[in-house]
């Protein structure tokens, strides 16, 4: 049996109990599909792109434009980034890229929402302080709640037990 306590460091110890339950009874996969019957439909580039874009013109109609978003292999979710927010210069304009870890192109749809919430969330705040996780709720008020099951999924991938 693995202990899978480290990848939730951070939640309440009633909750990371919840979770760890849900793997030490291989109900982890079962919980996500229960909850998120199906796979979302952003399969390119493109489509990533046209999605992150609706969220910002709603949410950061002030901030830099977005450059480029695209689906990357960024190694192992569990250990590695499930996004990355970098800056470019394009002539004397900033723009900000979104790279999302191609594992999530078999995912729910709010689970992509959330990490693209949170990448997005960057273009204001670099820290994960308190303001970053305001704006991440204002953007999605699931946030918190889908950002766990966000980790469970990546846990489920990373042991090659994608629901989806």
């Amino acid at each position: 049996m693995k202990d899978y306590s480290r990848y939730f460091q951070g939640y309440p110890p009633q909750i990371i109990e919840q979770v760890l339950q849900l793997f030490n009874g291989d109900r982890a996969a079962k919980y996500l599909k229960g909850k998120y019957p199906d796979a979302h439909s952003i399969t390119s580039d493109k489509a990533l792109y046209n999605y992150a874009t609706e969220l910002k013109k709603r949410y950061l109609k002030n901030a830099l434009p977005l450059g480029r978003a695209a689906f990357k292999k960024q190694g192992d979710m569990v250990t590695n980034a499930l996004g990355t927010h970098t800056f470019r210069m394009q002539g004397k304009t900033r723009k900000h890229d979104l790279a999302i870890n191609s594992d999530l192109l078999r995912a729910p749809e709010p689970l992509l929402k959330a990490l693209v919430v949170h990448e997005l969330a960057h273009f204001k705040e670099k820290d994960h302080n308190k303001a970053f996780y305001q704006l991440c709720c204002h953007m999605e008020p699931q946030y918190h709640q889908l950002e766990l099951d966000l980790r469970i999924f990546s846990v489920l991938v990373g042991e090659g037990k994608n629901p989806y």
